[in-house]
């Protein structure tokens, strides 16, 4: 009997299962393989909050979820295939699986204790079977079965039990076995017979697939036409390290990063202390706080310097930020947000720091705030960042999120010679004379001088400056003068920023407000709303603080404005405080999870319909 072949445009995958099963690795390969084919994809990664939960209980399920197809803007909603290794990996993510889709378990995992220890009963197993077509798979005995002449243990054969599951799924969607292979022989290169047996029980998962007639075969449309040139897969915060890099090349000036471990951000340290080839700098700190000082220490000394760390952490360098505000030094800090208050969820995504960017300091303290929008643009965002930072001689805080730090998608390799010019405001010795703040009248910007150049020797530190010679000044009028001074340098940032723009439907009544990471499924619900005959149109915000000067301009063209985020409203409240004559309606959610397309146009035609 010939295999049902199902047809689609896109199709989502999700691999679960404990926190050791491998199901990072396994998804991470699938997706690159998929890439090295030409598709588009784009994933989540959902960790579980605690470093080794219980075994087998579904606060310790580590999931993997990937998207690819015709058109691609975001990790899909709903999974056409789950792969659940485990009773509690099926109970956690059963709802997020398309009626009628597939869904492969591993038979030996599924015993009455790991049922026990998932919170849930067998019986629960026979609903399932008569709403998705359910495949069974002994993996983990298949594939001790596969490897027992490996001369293997017990425990390292079962380990490879993920490979098994993804040569099932590569063989569901006719993907090729060899990119992987290719991985672990260089992965595994010391050890080629660990090597071996992941080939080996990957080849026996696909085969073992291949003969199942209830196995269904996917067809998958090939993505719309991509521009041509050299792609990788790119994660956020990988991104966002190579974008500071980038920068730092681009204006000739070495690059420090000094910071301080923390979840979701810790990759950018990670990635950052990997490249001294490039004359990278980093450095670990005690903490978040010796983390920003020596940042601001790098940039007097004229590095292009900057910290990463995420919500908690932003708090502790609050005192710091003033201070690279009042110095008036350039400075990049990267705020990868996650769900909180305090600890909160670590390894789950949030928009609410967005107040803490930018109020979080004690007096009039004013910071130019971006928000990259997808894992690959945050290599854009961190290098304009860092141009704000250089050119503007201020610190600049961009903001990412957890779901954009660790998803991932492919990335086009920019040419350096293609990337904006970073014109720094560095004195060079003997230039002329020095007055440490006297500003540039049309920008108020100041000069930047390096310690130790001869006859430009000036005080800098945490008390207000006197205006022009930056000498410590407790004159009244003095204070406002430097107040007004930083702010409106601030606010003139609006004049360069680009405009905002119009997605979807110019003519429609409804305009959906969206900032961050919300774009991909923002943009898609669009679009799907726009291809069904429902007109709406799409503002996306990358320049917050300044917002574009023509904010006022696109909202006055729409009747009813919906402003949607992962928080309880902050960029809504932000917006009525600028823009006050428009009704702002808001659509919030806050559950460590971004929108999902389903319910994001279900509220904008309740909006539409005045429901």
């Amino acid at each position: 009997m010939a295999k049902k072949i199902i047809e689609v445009e896109e199709v989502v995958v999700k691999f679960a299962g404990d926190s050791g099963d491998g199901m990072q690795l396994t998804g991470t390969q699938f997706s690159n393989t998929s890439a090295l084919i030409g598709d588009v994809v784009s994933t989540f990664p959902d960790y579980p909050a605690e470093i080794r939960a219980p075994q087998g209980t579904v606060g310790g399920v580590s999931g993997f979820q990937l998207h690819f197809g015709k058109i691609v803007d975001n990790p899909g909603d709903y999974s056409d295939v789950l792969v659940a290794m485990n009773p509690a990996a099926l109970k956690a993510n059963i709802r997020w699986v398309k009626d009628g889709g597939t869904i492969i378990i591993d038979t030996d995992s599924f015993t009455d204790k790991n049922f026990e220890k998932a919170g849930c009963v067998q019986e629960k197993l026979k609903e399932i079977y008569e709403n998705y077509n359910v495949i069974e798979a002994p993996m983990t005995s298949l594939t001790k079965e596969a490897l027992a002449d490996t001369g293997l243990d017990n425990k390292s054969m079962a380990r490879s039990k993920n490979m098994f599951a993804l040569g099932m799924v590569y063989c569901l969607f006719d993907r090729p076995l060899t990119h992987t292979e290719a991985f672990f022989d260089s992965k595994f290169k010391s050890s080629p017979d660990v090597a071996e047996a992941n080939k080996k029980a990957l080849r026996h998962g696909f085969n073992y697939a291949d003969t199942i007639h209830a196995m269904p075969s996917y067809r998958v449309q090939s993505a719309d036409s991509i521009e041509k040139g050299t792609y990788r897969n790119m994660n956020g915060n990988t991104a966002t390290a190579w974008g500071l890099l980038a920068a730092a090349e681009k204006a000739n000036l070495p690059f420090f990063l000094g910071s301080y471990p923390i979840t979701p951000a810790s990759e950018i340290l990670m990635e950052i202390s990997k490249r001294k080839d490039l004359g990278a700098k980093s450095f670990q700190a005690e903490d978040e706080i010796g983390g920003i000082v020596t940042a601001i220490g790098a940039g007097f000394a004229g590095s292009l310097a900057a910290t990463s760390t995420s919500g908690p952490g932003l708090a502790l360098k609050a005192e710091a930020i003033g201070l690279a505000v009042i110095t008036e030094l350039p400075l990049v800090i990267v705020n990868v947000q996650r769900g909180g208050p305090s600890t909160g969820l670590p390894t789950k995504t949030e928009q609410a720091d967005l107040f803490q960017a930018l109020y979080g300091r004690n007096g009039e303290s004013p910071v130019p705030v971006i928000a990259a929008s997808t894992p690959s643009n945050c290599f854009d965002y961190a290098y304009m960042a860092s141009k704000i930072a250089l050119e503007h001689m201020t610190p600049v805080l961009l903001l990412t999120d957890g779901f954009l730090a660790n998803g991932t998608e492919p990335w086009k390799i920019p040419s350096m010679k293609d990337m904006p010019a970073i014109k720094t405001k560095l004195k060079k010795a003997g230039s002329g004379e020095y007055q440490p703040y006297a500003r540039d009248p049309k920008t108020l910007v100041r000069e930047w001088a390096i310690p130790g150049t001869e006859g430009y020797e000036h005080r800098i530190g945490g008390l207000e400056k006197m205006d022009v010679t930056g000498t410590v000044s407790y004159v009244p009028e003095n204070h406002e003068v430097m107040t007004y001074h930083r702010q409106n340098k601030v606010e003139k940032l609006a004049e360069v920023f680009p405009e905002l723009e119009i997605e979807g439907d110019k003519t429609a009544d409804l305009l959906v407000i969206s900032w961050g990471s919300t774009y991909g499924h923002m943009t898609t619900a669009v679009r799907e709303l726009n291809k069904e005959g429902i007109k709406v149109a799409h503002a996306h915000f990358y320049y917050i603080n300044p917002l574009p000067k023509n904010t006022e301009e696109v909202f006055s063209k729409f009747k009813k404005h919906l402003v949607c985020e992962i928080n309880l409203g902050q960029f809504a409240a932000y917006l009525n405080t600028k823009y006050p004559k428009f009704n702002y309606k808001k659509y919030n959610k806050i559950q460590g999870l971004p929108f999902t397309v389903v319910e994001l146009k279900q509220k904008f035609k309740e909006i539409i319909e005045n429901k």
